[in-house]
């Protein structure tokens, strides 16, 4: 089964809820991304609506932390000011937060639970695509549990230790287990078995810049 070449980009995002807070105070800004609305603006003027100018709009010193993909819904964290930005920043890099997504990928994984070791590098000539690459890559891992299975799919729970583009959906496609919706990873059959791209993140730890102490906020899996 080949992968299909990504399909047209038509921006067409979300409009209600406009904003969806989870949680807020001096400090953080905690949102419900949804699927469809970029993170931050595109190139094209066109391209301008996103997350981040939706909460800057809202709450003016808003700045962006981590990014998840156009398609990907769930939990983000804003940073409020510079110096609760730069630490939520640092706890990125050193890996010191902890995410969770649920995702449904194509056909019935075997196994119950893994790790993904596979260093990932751009696909320069299909950019944004990313590829396996043990050259050249970058170091990622993916811990996975299969939650359920069904006919045709498997959810599964995916912990990525690392933070590399598209990670998820080349760690996934690696398996031959591509995820439901995937524009630049799923065969037709895959893409076409659900109407938006199967990955939510669906929790986000990181220990508030204040306080030090051990937040931990979840979005409700929407499908």
């Amino acid at each position: 089964m080949s992968m299909g070449s990504p399909k047209p980009f038509h921006y067409a995002p979300p409009m209600e809820p406009w904003l969806s807070v989870v949680h807020r105070d001096e400090d953080v800004l905690v949102l419900a991304k949804p699927s469809g609305l970029l993170h931050v603006p595109g190139k094209p003027v066109e391209h301008a609506d996103c997350l981040e100018a939706r909460a800057q709009g809202a709450f003016p010193t808003a700045m962006t932390v981590h990014r998840l993909d156009k398609d990907t819904s769930g939990v983000v964290v804003m940073g409020m000011n510079r110096k609760a930005h730069a630490h939520l920043s640092q706890q990125f890099e050193t890996r010191q937060t902890r995410k969770i997504y649920i995702a449904r990928v194509w056909g019935r994984i075997s196994g119950e639970s893994g790790r993904i070791d596979l260093p990932i590098a751009c696909d320069w000539p299909n950019r944004p695509k990313q590829m396996v690459d043990p050259e050249n890559g970058r170091p990622a891992q993916t811990d996975w549990a299969v939650v359920e299975r069904d006919a045709t799919s498997t959810r599964v729970e995916l912990r990525p230790a690392t933070g590399r583009s598209h990670q998820l959906r080349v760690h996934m496609l690696s398996l031959g287990h591509p995820i439901l919706g995937d524009n630049f990873y799923a065969h037709e059959e895959a893409f076409t078995a659900a109407d938006r791209l199967q990955l939510h993140a669906e929790s986000l730890s990181f220990f508030h810049p204040s306080t030090g102490e051990a937040c931990l906020f979840t979005v409700a899996c929407p499908f």
